[in-house]
């Protein structure tokens, strides 16, 4: 990878690890249904500059109400209830295990052995992370950023359905659907009087975070991301997404002053092994035991 390409990665690795202590900085002044709302209203403006994705609606809206509507509403709703910004971005790694899981389920793939091993890993520190959690994380919240990554992973084996599709053109017009189911929820759940005391009154940090989240995380983000897997093989960029919890649990220190405790430094260092078996474990297994033998 160039140098200028592998700039390109670190910045993307940066704007989505740093997307969780924006999040969180955005809920301080609007709640979460509407927080999605706005974020996705703003993401979907594009769509008068980028082409239509060549693919049936109903993939679109499978994109749409999975990794945008159902992934973003739990994620939210979970930071909102008590999960912290940086285990947020390290828990929401488990979609690569649902995708593993869904991926058998619903398009017959095949999950080897090194999947299985990663899983387990990733699973102990999952669990570590969900028992003893500590007073700055509740249950709740823990169990709701688990659901986001599942309906992410969900998204994902749609995509792969998909075949070969613009990515950056996928996200801007998939952003069109969750807006209003947002809206809805928001009207059920936060109630009009909160809608209009929170936009009234709305503080300039909010605005900020939705601008971040909807331009930088979700524009330029993917833009670039996308540019990366039109140049280089699938396995040679997405290793780079195991920095985002790195990134995310350092900015969530550095900005935020959230502290692990021991249980769940180690169960953030068991997850990270975990998706690094996944993402390493069948090629480190194809070179090294032909030669054992």
């Amino acid at each position: 990878m160039s140098p200028k390409d592998l700039l390109i990665a670190t910045v993307v690795i940066f704007a989505w690890g740093v997307n969780f202590v924006v999040i969180k900085l955005g809920l301080h002044g609007v709640p979460p249904m509407l927080l999605g709302a706005l974020r996705f209203a703003l993401a979907a403006t594009p769509v008068f500059f980028v082409k239509r994705p060549q693919i049936p609606l109903r993939w679109l809206f499978a994109y749409g109400l999975t990794i945008s509507l159902g992934q973003f509403a739990l994620l939210f709703y979970g930071m909102y209830v008590g999960m912290p910004a940086g285990l947020a971005s390290l828990v929401l790694q488990a979609q690569a295990f649902f995708t593993l899981i869904f991926a058998a389920m619903f398009l017959g793939e095949r999950i080897r052995a090194a999947n299985v091993m990663g899983v387990l890993i990733a699973a102990a520190g999952l669990a570590l992370i969900g028992m003893r959690g500590g007073h700055a994380m509740t249950l709740t919240g823990f169990l709701f950023t688990l659901g986001a990554s599942a309906m992410w992973a969900l998204g994902n084996v749609a995509t792969k359905r998909m075949g070969k599709v613009d990515l950056l053109s996928l996200v801007v017009w998939a952003s069109l659907i969750p807006p209003l189911p947002f809206l809805v929820l928001s009207l059920i759940f936060e109630g009009p009087a909160r809608i209009e005391s929170s936009l009234a009154a709305i503080p300039m940090v909010s605005v900020l975070a939705v601008c971040y989240l909807s331009f930088i995380a979700t524009i330029v983000g993917y833009s670039l991301w996308g540019k990366l897997l039109a140049r280089y093989p699938a396995a040679q960029v997405a290793p780079f997404s195991l920095l985002v919890p790195v990134i995310g649990l350092a900015s969530a220190a550095v900005f935020l002053g959230e502290a692990l405790n021991g249980t769940q430094l180690a169960g953030a260092a068991l997850v990270m092994a975990g998706l690094a078996v996944n993402v390493f474990g069948g090629r480190l297994a194809q070179r090294f035991l032909p030669a054992a033998r």
